[in-house]
């Protein structure tokens, strides 16, 4: 008995979420709350055809998340109804989402991608690897780039098309 309400009580601590933790589940919840609002679904069947609405148009991590709540075709999982029975008696995101995190961790590891801060950035500091993501991020590929040094002039010469700078 004991140990069984030590477990319940270790299990209920992980699933606490840090700061910074399931950004894109909260985003994404917070966004499915409010198309389920403007739809006028209050019932977690009006609120789940709002979810498969949402996830046909998603894109990159607002996709991935719907693929682990199983709200896309390919989807093994089938975890809609833990968002949808929620949000049909107003649950916050965060709250669904730590009950999201306790059944596919998964799902809160989704993170974005932060911005640069291109008045501090030192791109000879950074690794070609970061730089190489940099450039994809713009379309570009440095064809004949063979040095790090190469793609550093590559960003330099396109930073002025991508980065706006602020006075």
């Amino acid at each position: 008995m004991k140990i069984a309400l030590i477990v319940t009580f270790f299990n209920i601590a992980l699933s606490k979420l840090k700061d910074g933790d399931c950004e894109v589940c909260i985003r994404v919840v917070n966004d499915l709350a409010k198309a389920a609002k403007e739809a006028n679904a209050n019932s977690p069947e009006k609120i789940e055809t709002v979810i498969e609405k949402y996830c046909a148009k998603a894109k990159l991590k607002e996709n991935r998340f719907c693929y682990y709540i199983g709200a896309t075709e390919d989807a093994a999982t089938k975890l809609v109804k833990e968002v949808s029975k929620p949000l049909s008696f107003s649950m916050p995101a965060e709250k669904i989402c730590e009950k999201l995190k306790a059944k596919d961790g998964q799902i809160c590891e989704l993170k974005y991608e932060k911005e640069l801060d291109w008045a501090n950035i030192n791109l000879n500091k950074m690794k070609v690897k970061e730089l190489k993501k940099i450039l994809s991020g713009w379309g570009d590929t440095c064809k004949g780039c063979a040095e790090k040094s190469d793609f550093v002039k590559r960003i330099e010469t396109l930073k002025p098309q991508f980065v706006k700078e602020e006075l």
